[in-house]
């Protein structure tokens, strides 16, 4: 405080060098300036020290705020951090915490976790190539985006277009994407157009499953048993099957209008489809409509074909609980699968490769029972049969029991 006094005292005589002063005393101009504007508004008391203190700090967070943020996650620990910053804005007003601030003050704490994405047991490996020759060559299929009709009824129609002419073969609006329901709409759509060589989808539900084997759920289970060569986009990648989501474009005219209910709004595609595939020209097409370059497919029949597998792999039909039995135990293979026959091939000692029609479902291990224990496995309960009696009855028929399990 001498210091400040002298150099103020120094400063304010007419004719006074602020700068020599400055580094005499060994402070920045700045701070000399300052000393003498505080000395000039406040007098001698403005050379106090003020407190370098923010007059606000943004990730400062009241103690009563932070309490209340913790006891509203304990109550409800499904709440996240944007649904805890709603409910306290009802009870703080003006002074609720950002969402965001919420999420700092929950993971510091602990109490939120990070986000673990589902491990993907099957992907897509790259873009998909089919070569198109002739109608029914591919059809593509696709769910579009949803909408509510006049009595909030949701109209969620299921498309379907053959790449070759263009046409749309279908524009159903499904109750759900249940696959009851939409396997019903293919059946109809099968017995009308016929059965085609190829279909293509995207990596939803239900066409796909990116933790299951192969990605087959009951629907795509069925596609493949009728014939039909699964296609498959890849993830998050539109342009994968861009012609369907041109058509989508076209289509969601609909949605500008919608129709008093759902089945209305079932007219209403269905008169969309005659202009598209009867009255509207296509430039593709050398300016023909689909309907006069589509064929329906001579492949009629509904009836889930047999596989056919090489000398080299063993046949299996799946059980009511996805197993699939291998030297004398069951393994868990899929679920999608339940009823139909699968291959097997013995790639190893305890190696088998498995596959559904043309569909690659990954290996099955057989590993060694002691061996498991020794590594301090923690095996999942793969056989519903009794695992002390069979290790018992093994025992007596070899060295080293062994036990099933699935390997991704």
């Amino acid at each position: 405080m001498s210091q400040k006094l002298e150099f103020v005292e120094k400063a304010t005589k007419p004719g006074a060098n602020i700068s020599a002063l400055c580094v005499e005393y060994g402070i920045s101009r700045q701070s000399g300036h300052k000393w003498l504007r505080r000395y000039r508004e406040q007098g001698y008391a403005g050379l106090v020290e003020h407190s370098r203190r923010p007059a606000s700090s943004p990730l400062a967070t009241a103690e009563e705020i932070v309490v209340s943020i913790v006891e509203l996650r304990d109550k409800h620990p499904s709440y996240g951090p944007q649904k805890i910053a709603r409910v306290l804005a009802r009870r703080l007003g003006p002074s609720t915490p950002s969402a965001s601030t919420v999420a700092r003050v929950l993971r510091r704490l602990g109490k939120m976790k990070r986000k673990r994405y589902p491990v993907r047991v099957w992907t897509v490996a790259g873009r998909p190539r089919v070569e198109v020759k002739g109608p029914n060559d591919l059809w593509t299929f696709d769910f579009k985006g949803w909408w509510r009709a006049q009595n909030r009824e949701i109209c969620e129609p299921l498309t379907v277009r053959d790449a070759f002419s263009r046409k749309v073969l279908a524009v159903t609006l499904v109750p759900s994407r249940h696959t009851i329901h939409v396997r019903r709409a293919l059946e109809a759509l099968f017995r009308k157009h016929g059965v085609p060589l190829a279909m293509q989808c995207d990596n939803g539900s239900p066409f796909a499953c990116s933790r299951a084997r192969g990605g087959m759920t009951h629907l795509s289970a069925w596609l493949v048993s009728l014939g039909i060569r699964l296609v498959r986009s890849r993830p998050a990648s539109p342009q994968d099957n861009g012609g369907h989501e041109r058509m989508h474009r076209d289509l969601s005219e609909l949605e500008l209008r919608p129709a008093k209910s759902r089945r209305a709004q079932q007219r209403d595609c269905d008169r969309w489809m005659v202009d598209f595939n009867e009255v509207r020209p296509h430039d593709a097409l050398g300016g023909k409509t689909p309907s006069e370059v589509y064929r329906d497919s001579p492949r009629r029949s509904l009836v889930p074909m047999i596989p056919n597998y090489s000398g080299d792999w063993q046949t299996r039909r799946v059980n009511r609980m996805g197993m699939v039995r291998i030297a004398g135990d069951y393994v868990f293979l899929s679920t999608a699968l339940i009823g139909h026959i699968v291959g097997l091939r013995q790639e190893s000692e305890l190696l088998w490769r498995a596959r559904y029609f043309d569909v690659d479902l990954g290996t099955l291990e057989i590993v060694p029972f002691d061996h498991a224990l020794a590594q301090n496995t923690v095996m999942p309960p793969v056989t519903w049969v009794n695992t002390e009696q069979r290790i018992r009855q093994r025992g007596r028929q070899a060295k080293i029991p062994s036990k099933v399990s699935a390997m991704s």
